[in-house]
C-alpha cells in the first residue's frame, strides 16, 4: 500500500509538470511547440498505458537507460496521465474571463502577475476536481504496472493468493484497499462538483 502510494505521488508530481508544459506549449505562438505538445497528448491518450509501461520498462534498456520497475512504472504513469491532465489544465485557462485578463493588463500588472493573481487562482478552483479524479485514477492504474514486477497491492494480493489459494477473500481484501484509498477522495469531488452546480 505505500508503495501504490508512492508511486501515486510521484508519478502525480511527474505528470503534473508535463501537463503544465504541455498546456503553456499547445497555447505558444511557436508551432514547432505546439506540434510537440500535440504530439505527446494525441500519442499518449491513444495508446494502451500497459504498453507505455512495457515502452519504458523493456526498451529503454535498449538505448543504455535501464530503469528499476518502481521507476520505471512511476515514469509511464506520469507520462500517461500528463496527457490528460494538459487538457484539464487547459480547459482551466480558458475558462477565465478575458475581460478579467484585460483588466489586469489595464492596471499594469505583468504577465506573470496576472498569471499568479489572476489566472492561477481561478484555474485551480476549476480544474481542482479533474485533478484528483486523474489522481484517483493513478491509484487504480498503479494496479497496472505489476505486470514489471512492481510489489504493490494487487501484485502482493497474487503472490497471497498464489500460496493460500484462496482468490475470493484475498482478492475482496485487495478491493477493500482500493476502496479505502479512493473513496474519500471520490466523495470530495463529488460534493465540490454539487455546490459548484448550485452556486
Amino acid at each position: 500500500m505505500v508503495l501504490s502510494l508512492r508511486i501515486t505521488v510521484l508519478g502525480f508530481l511527474l505528470a503534473f509538470a508535463l501537463a503544465a508544459l504541455a498546456a503553456l506549449a499547445r497555447d505558444s505562438r511557436s508551432r514547432i511547440a505546439r506540434f510537440v505538445a500535440a504530439c505527446y497528448v494525441e500519442v499518449i491518450r491513444n495508446t494502451p498505458v500497459l504498453l507505455q509501461i512495457f515502452i519504458v520498462f523493456f526498451e529503454l534498456p535498449t538505448f543504455g537507460i535501464r530503469l528499476s520497475a518502481v521507476t520505471a512504472g512511476t515514469i509511464a504513469l506520469g507520462i500517461n496521465v500528463g496527457a490528460y491532465l494538459t487538457e484539464v489544465l487547459r480547459a482551466g485557462v480558458s475558462a477565465v474571463a478575458e475581460g478579467q485578463l484585460e483588466a489586469a493588463q489595464i492596471l499594469g500588472l505583468s504577465r506573470s502577475q496576472t498569471f499568479g493573481w489572476v489566472v492561477l487562482p481561478q484555474t485551480a478552483r476549476i480544474a481542482l476536481p479533474p485533478l484528483v479524479v486523474q489522481y484517483i485514477s493513478l491509484i487504480k492504474d498503479t494496479s497496472i504496472a505489476s505486470v514489471i514486477g512492481l510489489v504493490e497491492i494487487m501484485k502482493a494480493g497474487q503472490s497471497i493468493v498464489d500460496r493460500t489459494g484462496d482468490p475470493v477473500s484475498i482478492y475482496l481484501t485487495v478491493a477493500v484497499f482500493y476502496f479505502v484509498l479512493c473513496y474519500p477522495l471520490s466523495a470530495w469531488v463529488t460534493r465540490t462538483q454539487r455546490k459548484v452546480r448550485h452556486q
